[in-house]
């Protein structure tokens, strides 16, 4: 009797559909424009570009515009094609796109901060254009007239900036790893609190306004999931890059957030599953296991005779072990370790099959990702890296 050939599962994964390339720099920020087969980008090399998809299949500039200093960030609204572009020398510039996407009209230029514009988000419901720079200032200005509301200073230098409308918090990721939440109102704001979380830099942020959860990526490789709707304080660490996050998006109606790394990684992670939070790491001056003294606990290895042995914590109990007691290693996908983690011995072996099931998707850009933009009517992703090159992937097999 033939053996039964069984069928290989189909492997899910982006499709890439377009390489957009031209940029002499690197390419820090680019959109892709809804109903539309377009794409707005701003460069290293100064200029602002409308790429539309030509009957050849291929994006050509449709508009090709240079500014006076390097492009760093933009904020694009499709309502009203209102274009804000973020420059070097702290200056936000504004423009009005026509309708066919053929040519840009100046509107007005804020002369929002010192030195270089860091991130831009323009708020059509207030008229507010928020901005932050490496002068370490967060500052906000009105659309209409043009004149600054108002500041805050930063501890650091910020990286991720993102506004929740119906509460008027805004959020604040720096340098320092700090995350800042700031109520604004017309002239003025409060500091509303601060969360630390990260053992290095932010380096972008994302808002679920629905869930209300705010998640920070870092140079620590690491993404955190703050539960600010919950009022619980709960933290969730994701755990899935090889290298620093660079951005971050967030697929809405599927729960799912996608998170790029400076390897070129894209990790689309399943939110809408029960995640449990880390456990903090105990303290103790011997193994909590087999009770061996550690190398500083002098009195108990004069007492036992006994070398002295290194610490070590377990991912999944937070309790401080020896490494004999600590050699198994495992995955812990709902609580963020998609890759093998150090569990002591006892906990590897209450974990099941069940628990080790992953929670994320992996996949390669094959390029390093500076930016991304979600269109999530379309499920197509793009990416910007430092090889000048603008991608457009379909993550439908993915983002579903």
């Amino acid at each position: 009797m033939a053996a039964e050939i069984q069928p290989k599962p189909l492997t899910r994964k982006p499709i890439l559909l377009q390489r957009v390339e031209g940029s002499q720099e690197v390419v820090n920020m680019a959109v892709i424009v809804p109903k539309e087969e377009g794409v707005i980008s701003v460069s290293e090399d100064r200029t602002v570009r409308v790429w539309l998809k030509r009957d050849s299949g291929q994006y050509w500039p449709s508009i090709y515009h240079v500014m006076p200093s390097p492009c760093s960030c933009m904020s694009f609204n499709p309502e009203t094609r209102r274009l804000s572009i973020g420059l070097d020398n702290g200056t936000i510039s504004e423009f009005l796109l026509s309708e066919d996407y053929n040519k840009m009209t100046p509107v007005k230029n804020y002369q929002a901060h010192q030195s270089r514009v860091t991130m831009i988000l323009f708020v059509l419901e207030l008229e507010w254009v928020l901005s932050t720079g490496q002068d370490k200032q967060f500052a906000w200005h009105c659309s209409e007239s043009g004149q600054r509301l108002g500041g805050y200073r930063t501890s650091a230098v910020a990286s991720g900036l993102q506004f929740d409308v119906e509460t008027r918090h805004v959020f604040i990721g720096d340098h320092s790893g700090q995350v800042t939440i700031l109520k604004l109102e017309q002239e003025n704001c409060t500091l509303v609190t601060t969360f630390r979380g990260h053992t290095g830099g932010v380096t972008a942020l994302c808002w679920d306004p629905v869930q209300r959860m705010l998640f920070s990526g870092s140079s620590d490789h690491s993404v955190i999931m703050w539960d600010i709707g919950g009022r619980k304080g709960t933290a969730i660490e994701l755990q899935g890059h090889n290298d620093r996050v660079q951005a971050l998006s967030y697929a809405q109606h599927t729960r799912q957030l996608i998170s790029c790394g400076g390897d070129g990684g894209i990790v689309v992670w399943n939110m809408d599953v029960e995640r449990q939070e880390t456990p903090e790491w105990l303290d103790s001056d011997s193994c909590q296991k087999c009770d061996q003294p550690f190398f500083w606990n002098f009195k108990q290895m004069w007492d036992s005779k006994k070398i002295g042995l290194r610490q070590h914590h377990c991912r999944k109990c937070g309790k401080a072990v020896c490494g004999k007691c600590s050699s198994k290693r495992s995955s812990i996908p709902l609580m963020g370790f998609e890759f093998e983690v150090r569990v002591c011995d006892s906990c590897h072996e209450a974990i099941t099959d069940e628990e080790r099931a992953p929670t994320a998707t992996f996949h390669d850009s094959k390029h390093n990702i500076v930016h991304v933009h979600f269109d999530a009517t379309r499920g197509w992703l793009l990416t910007s890296g430092t090889d000048k090159v603008i991608k457009l992937w379909d993550m439908t097999p993915v983002v579903s």
